[in-house]
């Protein structure tokens, strides 16, 4: 197991099944006692029920404390989940009966603080409408006597807060409650579909993605989840996000299957006029792949959660930018109006192509996100950092609005993300199997790049290429149909003639525009 995702997979097996003690909050009525009979003028009408909590009384929360400076939340971790090793921390695991959805169709797993999770979140039930809070508990956790042996003592352990939760689900079989999705960390979280593992991670919201300025990273402070009713296949999720520069409001309503879906809504709530705040950011790694697979030293033929960005373009352009490792900090930004769908997404589905026992990077999901509604002018960025292992995520994505989110106004921003195998986009139009790149034989002072392109909605004619760079130029170039691999291969010679860094890109045409589409990808100078 790769440390980066021991906190997604500790206590995988486990399987939630009873109920859990809570106290009630305030928004629960109090019990009226008996009256005597009215006296004449007094209101004997019912009273009128309390209004079920929601997605806009989260918002009025986020709007109050953006009018007011942040307050960073923190707390000490003692005792036991003090200073707690990588192994300690997973041998750390919530009760099965603990859960407060036991007998469901869904079940619900708390997270412990600990390790590098010390900011404190707040749980809260929601039940017919009514806020149930959940105060932390150690003794809802067992702790594994091989990590502790001398037990724990309870009494020393005071309220530190919960770092976040899981829901699980019966995703890939009837009788097994899989994990589905988790919240924990900053404003981080994570989903897999049916037949896939954890990969890429989903986010709140991104401030200052790789400026010189530095990131501020929001964090979900407190989260209110609806227990499903008996019939219902999702589970409705608000969270309150919060930090120096925005706070907001989400909204998820979460359905699990073939694809697990993320409904979303989002408003915002800016302290400060911001320029930075990338809305929808999903976070991925990659290290190295086909195209730059001679600077690493490494058994495996590639390593990556993600491969390339895919985007659908207000005008319904279909764009594929493949992922690259650069020894600098790399930033893409695609300019567009009222986008239709952008995502990272993982093509190659092949044990082959990465040969990993472990990582099994093949099952890793790709994520899409569908704008609803207008978002207006804006780009969807790329940021890609250099990273020398597999360990730490280095690729982000996310849509940058044009106009400055100015502080005191609300900023409403709904979308559908889908985590699953491959992106939800079945438009006939050939897409990017596989990209690759290397020296050229003839000409060590020029770069090939090979890219492969699926055959099988190309008829007997073969297509126009269309190639472009942003700097150097293009050379020699041709087609070539590999009908036993279903495939379209377009060679390209690159000769850089003394740049630094260039955008080449190439598109295959038919007699009535495009017919795949168009591969984009970045080369620097090392």
């Amino acid at each position: 197991m790769h440390r980066r995702d021991f906190v997604i997979s500790a206590g995988a097996a486990m399987t939630a099944v009873s109920a859990l003690s809570a106290s009630l909050g305030s928004a629960l009525a109090q019990e009226t006692p008996a009256t005597a009979a009215p006296e004449a003028g007094v209101d004997t009408s019912e009273p009128v029920a309390p209004k079920p909590f929601g997605f806009e009384d989260v918002a009025e929360i986020a709007r109050e404390m953006a009018a007011n400076p942040f307050k960073y939340r923190d707390a000490e971790l003692i005792g036991t989940f003090g200073n707690l090793t990588y192994d300690q921390y997973r041998g750390i695991r919530f009760r099965r009966d603990r859960d407060p959805w036991a007998g469901g169709d869904f079940a619900l797993d708390l997270l412990p603080p600990g390790s590098i999770f010390h900011e404190p979140v707040g749980i809260n039930l929601v039940e017919n409408g009514v806020v149930i809070p959940i105060k932390f508990d150690p003794r809802m956790f067992d702790f594994d006597p091989a990590q502790y042996p001398d037990g724990v003592d309870y009494e020393t352990l005071g309220d530190m807060g919960w770092s976040g939760f899981r829901i699980r689900a019966p995703l890939n079989r009837p009788d097994v409650m899989d994990e589905v999705a988790v919240f924990q960390g900053a404003s981080y979280f994570r989903a897999v579909a049916r037949g896939t593992l954890y990969g890429l991670s989903a986010r709140g919201l991104a401030i200052g993605t790789g400026s010189p300025e530095g990131e501020e990273f929001p964090m979900f402070r407190d989260f209110w989840i609806t227990k499903p009713g008996p019939r219902e296949r999702s589970v409705l999720i608000y969270a309150l996000l919060d930090s120096r520069s925005v706070s907001g409001a989400f909204e998820f309503r979460i359905t699990a299957g073939a694809e697990t879906v993320f409904d979303t809504r989002v408003a915002l709530f800016p302290r400060n006029d911001m320029k930075n705040a990338g809305v929808a950011p999903l976070t991925s790694m990659y290290w190295f792949g086909p195209t730059d697979r001679s600077r690493v030293d490494d058994y495996r033929p590639a390593v990556h959660d993600s491969d390339g960005l895919q985007m659908l373009t207000g005008k319904e352009e279909r764009l594929w930018r493949v992922l690259s490792g650069h020894s600098t900090l790399q930033t893409s930004a695609f300019v567009d109006e009222n986008p239709l769908g952008f995502g990272l997404a993982q093509r190659a589905r092949d044990f082959e192509s990465y040969k990993d026992a472990e990582a099994r990077y093949e099952m890793r999901p790709s994520v899409w996100i569908a704008p609803q509604g207008n978002w207006g002018k804006g780009t969807v960025n790329l940021i890609e950092i250099p990273v020398e292992n597999e360990f730490n995520d280095n690729i982000v994505s996310y849509w940058l609005p044009a106009d400055t989110l100015l502080a005191g106004e609300r900023y409403d921003f709904n979308y559908v993300m889908s985590f699953s195998a491959e992106i939800p986009d079945s438009a006939p139009i050939s897409r990017v199997v596989e990209t690759m790149s290397g020296m050229a034989i003839n000409n060590p002072a020029s770069r090939t790049f090979i890219v492969d392109f699926d055959l099988g909605l190309f008829g007997a004619e073969d297509p126009v290429p269309h190639i472009w760079a942003s700097a150097g130029r293009i050379g020699h170039s041709y087609l070539l149909r590999l009908p036993e691999q279903r495939r379209m291969r377009l060679a390209i010679e690159y000769l850089p003639e003394g740049a630094q860094l260039a955008d080449i890109s190439a598109v295959l045409n038919g007699p009535d525009g495009p017919l795949s589409e168009t591969w984009i990808a970045r080369w620097t100078r090392e």
